[in-house]
């Protein structure tokens, strides 16, 4: 009976580690910049099940610019969409599971440059995504980077833009940037629930920002809500080197 039972969990352990992610890719030079924000901002959008994550009494939201590289679905990659850039607005929660708390990722908006990438994000994720016009520029030579993320809104082309220089440093443990890259787990709010999805990466290395600059108007990009706090001093900019990711298939809890 014993020695049934260990092959059983053998076979269920086999299983869940042959599962493929849904969705591999590479993601770099991602520009972050973060902003302290009023939690009464947040509380309306927070996911059922999950609450916001703090950082000394602080609550964040980031705006990430970065190049989504080699983009794959379930192993095998998308004709013409493979590699292209995304800018999101994010904020952080928690979530408790068993004895453990699982630190994740809320995205108040996604944008790609492709409306079939949209389609299927919101199909298969839930997530509030829009498609425009966008394009990038990266230059990284002789200890300088500098990275450019635009898209396009009517006339108006509208960036979020950062430079650095040396190599790229290794996040302390507790410290801001662990806060603020440290969360594996998406979760997006439902009208009748919540979905979480785990997205895994090794541990990235950042470039404090020496320069950036949002520019773009807030209050109909992201909602008049966001429009004072994402027009204040930032509380930290930096760029993360990226590395390869996976994002595996969403679960749906219904209330």
């Amino acid at each position: 009976m014993g020695s049934g039972a260990a092959v059983s969990d053998r076979c269920k352990i086999g299983r869940f580690m042959a599962v493929k992610p849904f969705l591999t890719a590479n993601w770099r030079y991602l520009a972050i910049v973060n902003f302290a924000v009023d939690p009464a901002i947040l509380v309306p959008l927070v996911p059922a099940g999950t609450e916001l994550d703090f950082e000394n009494g602080q609550t964040f939201v980031s705006v990430v610019g970065f190049l989504f590289l080699d983009a794959r679905l379930l192993g095998l990659p998308i004709p013409l969409h493979r590699n292209f850039e995304e800018v999101n607005l994010r904020f952080y929660v928690r979530k408790k599971s068993a004895d453990t708390w699982r630190r994740g990722v809320v995205f108040v908006r996604e944008l790609v440059p492709r409306r079939a990438i949209a389609l299927v994000a919101q199909a298969f994720y839930g997530e509030h995504y829009l498609a425009l016009p966008m394009k990038h520029a990266v230059e990284h030579a002789d200890s300088c980077l500098r990275v450019e993320y635009s898209w396009r809104r009517g006339r108006r082309w509208e960036a979020l833009k950062m430079t650095g220089s040396g190599e790229p440093q290794s996040i302390p443990a507790g410290s801001h940037a662990e806060f603020i890259t440290e969360h594996y787990w998406g979760y997006t709010r439902l009208r009748h629930g919540c979905s979480e999805y785990r997205v895994d990466h090794p541990r990235w290395r950042v470039w404090p920002a020496e320069t950036f600059q949002l520019s773009a108007d807030i209050a109909t990009l992201y909602g008049d809500q966001f429009d004072e706090p994402l027009n204040a001093e930032p509380r930290s900019a930096f760029i993360a080197d990226g590395s390869p990711v996976e994002v595996h298939k969403r679960t749906v809890e219904e209330l």
